[in-house]
């Protein structure tokens, strides 16, 4: 039996780059799983979203200028988009009513410019978001769009974030100051802000808070903090941009794409071991996200406006879905939405 640690994905992605028109499906759409995808579009200023199996999008939806993120109610309902904006910097989130398959509102922000990392709060009434320019982390009802707590970061650039399961801690990547930034929600403020190594931008944390997994942009490493201790170790190095992190629903994984390295890295959680690196040649890999069942993986691959579907057991890509220009933040849910 080959060892699924070996396997190679370059007639995968050889396969994929002979057939530049097409959704893709490497295996039976029976096999691929059941559900949508939301896909943000930064270079179109739009969301779309995306029946799996079929690699039908259901819809394109204009959001505000620059989207960044997105998450997504845990029934699947709402998805929220976090509009990061150009220039000048956009201070709104969009709305999406997944299922109607349209744009249900627009939350204006106020003094709140360039939100960015975004994630739901248990319950699904509040998304937590960065606001780059307050230095802030709001807490949003996505119901009417009242701005129900601004919590400090008191950091430069706070740009991503990353919720515990229940949704007592949250955590900033602050750039600009070269810290993490961790908020108890209970408190309603600052914990403790930890030094990491320069430039901290992506950013996951174990469901159960234990550890949080920073990047670092300018070396091109990915460190763990010991929430207990406030201890830093450097288990990763060798990144071009360890753009996101993403770490599985039980922990066991880590999944790093690396923007200028154009690769998947997926780590052990627990040994801080590489299992496989999958190779995406001259694709710019950035938002990531998992099946429910957390067996698949969506990789949204910028420079090729697409999604790559990555069987995690064997390491295979099974397919893709097209998107629209320069896809970024990609979320899951197992509700399947019809086409009107």
């Amino acid at each position: 039996m080959r060892s699924p640690f070996t396997f190679s994905v370059t007639h995968v992605a050889l396969a994929a780059l002979l057939l530049p028109g097409l959704a893709r499906p490497l295996v039976s759409q029976d096999e691929l799983p059941s559900g949508s995808l939301v896909v943000v579009n930064k270079g179109a200023a739009s969301a779309s979203i995306i029946d799996v199996q079929s690699g039908r999008t259901l819809a394109v939806l204009p959001t505000g200028d620059g989207p960044h993120e997105v998450a997504i109610s845990s029934d699947g309902a709402t998805a929220v988009v976090t509009d990061y904006g150009g220039r000048r910097g956009g201070n709104t989130l969009t709305v999406i009513d997944v299922e109607g398959l349209a744009v249900s509102r627009t939350i204006d922000l106020g003094t709140h410019r360039r939100p960015h990392g975004i994630a739901y709060l248990p319950g699904d009434s509040l998304v937590a978001i960065t606001s780059e320019a307050s230095r802030r982390v709001v807490l949003v009802r996505v119901d009417d769009g009242m701005l129900v707590r601004l919590l400090p970061t008191d950091q430069r650039g706070s740009h991503m974030l990353a919720a515990v399961a229940d949704g007592s801690r949250i955590y900033t990547g602050n750039i600009g100051d070269h810290t993490v930034t961790e908020i108890g929600v209970p408190e309603l403020g600052i914990v403790r802000i930890m030094t990491v190594p320069p430039e901290p931008e992506a950013i996951g944390v174990t469901p159960d808070g234990s550890e949080v997994w920073v990047g670092s942009n300018s070396e091109g490493t990915v460190s763990v903090i010991d929430t207990r201790t406030g201890g830093v170790e450097t288990p990763l190095r060798g990144f071009g941009w360890p753009y996101r992190i993403l770490i599985s629903a039980d922990a066991s994984l880590a999944l790093i794409p690396d923007l200028r390295g154009n690769q998947l890295r997926i780590v052990e959680r627990a040994s801080r071991g590489e299992l496989r690196v999958l190779d995406f040649p001259g694709a710019a890999p950035q938002g990531i996200t998992l099946s429910t069942d957390q067996r698949t993986a969506f990789l949204a691959l910028s420079r090729e406006d697409r999604v790559a579907i990555i069987d995690l057991p064997s390491g295979e890509i099974i397919g893709h879905v097209e998107t629209g220009s320069r896809p970024d933040g990609v979320a899951f849910t197992s509700r399947v939405v019809a086409r009107p």
